[in-house]
């Protein structure tokens, strides 16, 4: 009867949710449940994946985001943080910016997190157009997002392909497992890819719009073209273009184009995935493989009621169904009985065997909404600060200068200078408030720690 059971406790289900925006420099909207799907509380997500195009990017702005968060970044924060989510990284490139967020439960599970980006405006000199990634392990497969923003214009398709070739090739990390962004088991590919729709004229395009006809227009699309022939396209698979095309719209309006250039309509903003062959063969294996990985696509579809671009938001909904490669975190933090500031605290935490540690490791103690892995109100290195280690059972030492005084809600993080994330969160305690003083406080408990 365990087999069943060890099946349930390996096979992981996370529902993932991919955003896609040019939002030509404007400032962010102030509601963006929507685009998050917070309104509906049958779509709880796992992870978010929100890529943005445009984003205002002159001297200004770039200085005042070197001290400040960006307001688009600080937004998302503001409203995923609250329901749980911790923003596992971010990556900026001028006018691009990529962020993944995750629930707080499969934080300890995301591991070797890279960053990577690469330029292709002014012949690979400037940052307006090209490609950002993160790439990590969860749960012990490597997954990979790369945001791009290609060349835009009808007669520009094959410096798009040039473009992307290149991002591709540039894409490298600071791993040895994965060499090349082709190696991750999974590649989500998105951004303002600037595919335009061929030979139909303006008029024909609009009228198939209002029809609903997009069949007809799909068989024009660029990158429908051009994935029939290309050997390494055919292995990005696309959900069903069954919304109206994104781009060009009016600022604050739902009217294409009315300028005097009147561009034609076009799917622009596209989401595309591909699974690592070995994988899927793997997958199709009637007998229980030891790695298993499968995607579904469950939504694809646009937003049309942001106005604040001449584009609109693309979303994709996906299911992960995996075979998780690890079931505990590689370190468990204990918190012990009752945490009382202001007073030195000692933490302790066993570790796996086969985690390695490193002298930048560190402990930080958070309040449970936790924006970014580093948001920490103290913290203290793992090697300076170790008191004791016997048995597997290590010991650290917490400065209480940086506690808070009101006390509250809290947790502890283990971060892995290694591995570039948190590998232990603690479950939530008290960190209680104490009125005696340091004099009172020893005489009652005679242990100014814990207790």
């Amino acid at each position: 009867m365990d087999p069943p059971v060890k099946k349930m406790r390996h096979l992981k289900r996370i529902r993932m949710h991919v955003v896609t925006w040019n939002v030509a420099t404007a400032a962010p909207p102030t509601n963006l449940n929507e685009l998050l799907l917070l309104n509906n509380e049958c779509e709880n997500m796992d992870m978010y994946v929100i890529g943005l195009q445009e984003m205002k990017s002159g001297i200004i702005n770039y200085i005042s985001e070197l001290a400040f968060e960006d307001p688009w970044s600080k937004l998302l924060m503001d409203v995923l943080a609250p329901l749980g989510y911790i923003k596992v990284t971010s990556i900026r490139m001028q006018g691009l910016l990529l962020l993944v967020f995750a629930r707080r439960l499969h934080v300890p599970f995301i591991s070797d997190i890279y960053t990577n980006y690469t330029r292709t405006g002014l012949y690979g000199y400037w940052g307006n157009k090209g490609g950002v990634s993160i790439s990590f392990r969860i749960y012990g497969y490597a997954i990979c997002f790369l945001n791009c923003h290609l060349p835009a214009h009808l007669t520009n398709n094959d410096q798009r392909l040039i473009d992307f070739d290149k991002i591709l090739e540039m894409q490298n990390f600071e791993n040895d497992n994965i060499p090349n962004i082709l190696d991750n088991d999974l590649i989500v590919w998105f951004g303002d890819l600037n595919f335009r729709i061929e030979e139909f004229g303006l008029c024909f395009i609009h009228e198939s719009i209002q029809k609903g006809l997009y069949s007809i227009l799909w068989h024009k699309d660029q990158l429908n073209i051009i994935k029939k022939s290309d050997s390494l396209l055919q292995q990005f698979q696309e959900g069903p273009l069954l919304f109206k095309p994104t781009f060009k719209f009016d600022i604050n309006s739902e009217e294409y184009d009315s300028s005097e250039k009147r561009r034609k309509p076009a799917w622009t903003d596209r989401i595309l995935w591909r699974l690592n062959q070995k994988l899927q063969n793997t997958s199709k294996n009637f007998k229980e493989p030891e790695r298993f990985f499968s995607l579904e696509l469950k939504c694809y579809q646009s937003h049309m009621q942001y106005k604040v671009s001449d584009h609109k938001p693309v979303t994709g909904t996906f299911e992960l169904e995996l075979k998780s490669l690890m079931l505990t975190p590689l370190v468990t933090l204990i918190p012990e009985g009752r945490w009382i500031t202001p007073y030195d605290l000692v933490v302790s935490y066993n570790r796996s065997p086969d985690f390695k540690s490193s002298s930048w490791d560190w402990i930080g103690l958070h309040k449970v909404v936790i924006r970014h892995l580093k948001d920490c109100v103290t913290y203290a290195w793992v090697k300076d600060n170790l008191v004791s280690s016997e048995k597997g059972l290590y010991q650290v030492y917490i400065n209480a200068s940086g506690f808070p005084e009101e006390g509250g809600e809290f947790l502890l993080s283990y971060y892995s200078s290694n591995l570039k994330a948190i590998v232990g969160l603690s479950e939530p305690f008290q960190l209680c408030r104490n009125n005696l003083s340091p004099e009172d406080w020893r005489e009652k408990k005679g242990d100014p720690l814990m207790y």
